[in-house]
């Protein structure tokens, strides 16, 4: 299938699978027109993608733990390092998650009604 038909089949602009291809998380043979062409898979390959990045994965690691997935939810076949790599990830998110939290006290100190200097 063409790109247009791919975005049309997912939602996802022509513009973001081109992205997608250049990372390496999806795949296209070019025709001698130079069309992009794409198999059927593509189409589950595409919101397992957008399955992943919602769940806030960089396409860094989204290249490494596709391979591993196999439907759309996604289900992961526990691949070698696929779980190491996934914890560190909830690792890094604590870790922002806990900055957040910091920051926000702060600021909410900023906000707290001041009693005049006596």
């Amino acid at each position: 299938m063409l790109i247009g038909e791919l975005s049309r089949r997912t939602g996802v602009s022509p513009r973001l699978l081109r992205y997608y291809e250049e990372q390496g998380l999806l795949r296209a043979e070019r025709a001698s027109n130079g069309y992009r062409h794409y198999g059927d898979d593509a189409v589950l390959t595409v919101r397992k993608i957008r399955v992943l990045l919602d769940a806030g994965l960089s396409s860094e690691v989204i290249r490494q733990v596709l391979p591993c997935t196999r439907s759309e939810n996604p289900d992961f076949d526990w691949c070698a390092d696929i779980r190491d790599l996934l914890d560190n990830e909830i690792a890094a998110l604590n870790a922002r998650i806990e900055g957040l939290q910091r920051n926000h006290q702060a600021l909410t100190g900023f906000l707290a009604p001041r009693t005049p200097a006596e």
